[in-house]
C-alpha cells in the first residue's frame, strides 16, 4: 500500500526546495529529483513525444531514456517517439493522436506551438493525462502540468546581459528559430522589449528566422555583417546559435562580435570557450524530461499531483570565463 505523500517538490533547478518524500519510494534516478512510488496499478505505458532537429534535443532524448531505464523497475515504460526535424503544431497533433490510438496511459510532449491545445484537451478528456515540457503554446490547455523556463523572463535576462555587454549602444542582430513558436517569440520579445525601454541606443537588425538550423544561422550572420559591418552582437533565441558563432569565427571577428543564445550543448560550449559565444542560458532539458516522466508515472499509479501546474526552470547563464 502506498503511504501518504507528505511533501512533493521539484529540486532547486526548478526553483523549489526538495524532492518527493514518500515511504516505499526509490531514490531519484541520477540527474533527476523525483522518486517513483510503488506501482499497484499494473503495467503503465507513457509516450514521450519530442523533436530531433538540433543538438538541444539530445539531452531531452537522454532524459526520456533515463526515465525508461528507471521506471522499468516499476513495471512502466517510457517510449520515445520522434516527431521529426521540422517543428510544427501538426507534428504534435499527429504524435498525440498516434499515442491515443496506441492506448498509452499518459503522454509527455513538447507542444511549443499554438494549435496544440485542442488535442491535449481531447487526450485529457479521454483519461490520458498530458505533461508538457520545455515550451508550450500561448493558448491554455487542460494539461496535467508544465515544466519549463518562463520564456519572456529568460528573454529579459538575456536583454539585460546584452545591454551590459554592448554598453547600451550599437547594433544587435536578432535570429529566432520559428516565427510561429510561442517560446521563441517570447524569448525574442522579452529581450527586444527590454532593450527598447532601457537601451534605446541599441539598434535591432532583424529579426530573421533560422528554423533552428545552425547552417541557416551561419548564413544569416554573414548576410548581416555584409549589410551592417558595424554589428557588435547577435542574439539567437532558439536552436543553432553555434552556427552564428562559427560565422563570427570564420569572418575573423572573434572578440569584436559576440553571440548570445541558449543551452549548454557541446557545440555551443565549444564556442563559449573560444570567445565567439559570449553568453549561454541553460534550461535543464535532461532534468525536465526525466522529472516530468516520473511525475506523470506517479500521477498515473497513485494520483499524486505535480507540485504546481507550472514548474519553472531557473536558468544558469554562462560566459567564457565560466567555461575555462
Amino acid at each position: 500500500m502506498i503511504s501518504k505523500i507528505t511533501k512533493l517538490t521539484a529540486a532547486a533547478a526548478f526553483g523549489l526546495a526538495s524532492v518527493l518524500s514518500v515511504a516505499n519510494a526509490a531514490e531519484p534516478p541520477k540527474g533527476g529529483t523525483v522518486a517513483a512510488v510503488e506501482n499497484t496499478k499494473g503495467p503503465i505505458k507513457i509516450a514521450f513525444l519530442s523533436f530531433q532537429n538540433n543538438p538541444f534535443w539530445t539531452p531531452v532524448t537522454d532524459g526520456a531514456k533515463a526515465a525508461n531505464d528507471y521506471l522499468k523497475g516499476f513495471n512502466a515504460t517510457v517510449d520515445f517517439v520522434d516527431l521529426g526535424n521540422e517543428l510544427s503544431a501538426e507534428a504534435v497533433v499527429a504524435g498525440i493522436e498516434g499515442a491515443l490510438a496506441k492506448q498509452y496511459n499518459g503522454i509527455v510532449v513538447v507542444p511549443i506551438f499554438d494549435g496544440t491545445a485542442r488535442i491535449i484537451n481531447e487526450a485529457t478528456e479521454a483519461g490520458v493525462p498530458v505533461f508538457n515540457i520545455v515550451a508550450e503554446g500561448a493558448a491554455p490547455s487542460e494539461r496535467l502540468a508544465f515544466i519549463g523556463q518562463d520564456a519572456t523572463s529568460a528573454g529579459e535576462q538575456i536583454g539585460k546581459f546584452i545591454q551590459e555587454k554592448m554598453n547600451g549602444k550599437g547594433k544587435l542582430g536578432v535570429i529566432t528559430g520559428y516565427f510561429g513558436a510561442t517560446q521563441h517569440t517570447q524569448r525574442m520579445n522579452g529581450a527586444v522589449d527590454y532593450l527598447k525601454a532601457n537601451a534605446p541606443d541599441i539598434q535591432i537588425v532583424g529579426p530573421f528566422e533560422n528554423k533552428d538550423k545552425a547552417e541557416e544561422a551561419y548564413s544569416l550572420v554573414q548576410d548581416m555583417m555584409t549589410s551592417n559591418p558595424d554589428l557588435s552582437m547577435v542574439y539567437v533565441t532558439a536552436g543553432g546559435p553555434f552556427g552564428a558563432a562559427k560565422a563570427v569565427k570564420d569572418l575573423g571577428l572573434t572578440g569584436k562580435v559576440g553571440v548570445v543564445g541558449f543551452d549548454h550543448t557541446p557545440d555551443n560550449m565549444q564556442y563559449l570557450k573560444t570567445g565567439e559565444m559570449v553568453g549561454l542560458l541553460d534550461q535543464a532539458p535532461y532534468q525536465q524530461a526525466l522529472d516530468a516522466s516520473v511525475m506523470l508515472y506517479n500521477y498515473l499509479v497513485a494520483g499524486t499531483e505535480p507540485p504546481a501546474k507550472v514548474i519553472p526552470v531557473v536558468g544558469n547563464l554562462l560566459t567564457p570565463a565560466d567555461a575555462k
